[in-house]
């Protein structure tokens, strides 16, 4: 079993419109909604690439409740969310039919008490004696420590499961001291980490910081990975036009697949680039477009930067 922490998870609604334009009423096309929070879009694609995966996190509130209905429905993803008295938030993303340009808008999440924090790591570190592997994924809710991740981080260590941080800002600086075994930044958030806009000086520097590995998303370059065993680099394929709320998530699944899977490297980078660029063309996230994966994951060419690769 693979589990994913979503500790501020959402209710994903996703708008269609033909055109976006400010100061204007809109008549949307389409509506959908979608259990969501990173590590619940991670959740999706692991169990549609066939894992076995448990969700946990905060749920509470109205907006919790469907987000556990939805979840009732998803094939191979169990549901190991902790109650709190305050709402699960909403996100809102409103996509333009006409240049398919997505804007967001993101609730902050429902405030979490010291005892609800206390209930849910004593409901983790259970949930990772029959864990395979574990991602840490999103922004922190109100009343949570800053610091809550290296909690996390170091129970995941301590009972010997690979443990994956995807998240951003002091969450970040202070999670990634406790040594995760991965780290999957995007470029802003590495630089905003290190202090360097150069991609491999930053990885060397989130590294010496305590990441046992770290992959980097940087847009349209693909992704850079530093490892024990090497550096490579896994371009991004062409651009391709769609909603890309949730390719990173993809890509955090591609990357977690694989470790459990114990692929090599490359393969798990061609994955992770695959998955994401399948997830822009989906209409929502947390999904992909199995055919674009299908027939994108064989051509990404993963270059082993040591030899020189570019």
């Amino acid at each position: 079993m693979i589990l994913t922490v979503t500790l501020n998870t959402a209710l994903d609604i996703t708008y269609r419109v033909p055109a976006l334009r400010p100061h204007a009423s809109h008549r949307v096309t389409e509506v959908t909604e979608r259990p969501g929070g990173k590590g619940l879009n991670v959740a999706r694609v692991l169990a549609a690439l066939g894992h076995e995966v448990t969700v946990t996190g905060f749920v509470g509130g109205a907006t919790g409740r469907t987000v556990q209905d939805q979840l009732l429905g998803v094939e191979r993803v169990s549901d190991a969310l902790v109650p709190v008295t305050g709402s699960t938030r909403r996100t809102i993303a409103v996509v333009d039919a006409a240049t398919g340009d997505t804007t967001q808008l993101n609730e902050p999440g429902p405030a979490v008490s010291p005892t609800e924090w206390a209930a849910f790591q004593e409901a983790y570190e259970h949930l990772l004696r029959s864990a395979s592997a574990v991602a840490l994924c999103g922004s922190l809710p109100p009343g949570v420590p800053v610091g809550a991740y290296a909690t996390l981080v170091r129970a995941a260590r301590a009972a010997s499961v690979p443990v994956l941080l995807d998240t951003s800002g002091e969450p970040l600086r202070r999670g990634i001291a406790a040594r995760p075994d991965l780290v999957k930044p995007n470029a802003d958030e590495l630089a905003e980490l290190t202090g360097s806009h150069e991609p491999l000086q930053a990885m060397k520097d989130a590294r010496r910081r305590g990441a046992h590995a770290v992959v980097a998303s940087l847009g349209a370059e693909g992704l850079f990975a530093l490892t024990p065993d090497g550096e490579w680099r896994a371009p991004a394929p062409d651009r391709l036009s769609g909603n890309p709320t949730g390719a990173g998530d993809s890509a955090v699944a591609g990357l977690l697949s694989g470790q459990v899977e114990h692929l090599p490297w490359p393969q798990r980078l061609a994955r992770a680039v695959a998955l994401s660029a399948a997830t822009v063309v989906s209409p929502v996230a947390g999904e992909f477009d199995r055919d674009t994966y299908e027939s994108l994951v064989g051509k990404v060419a993963v270059a082993d930067r040591l030899d020189g690769a570019a």
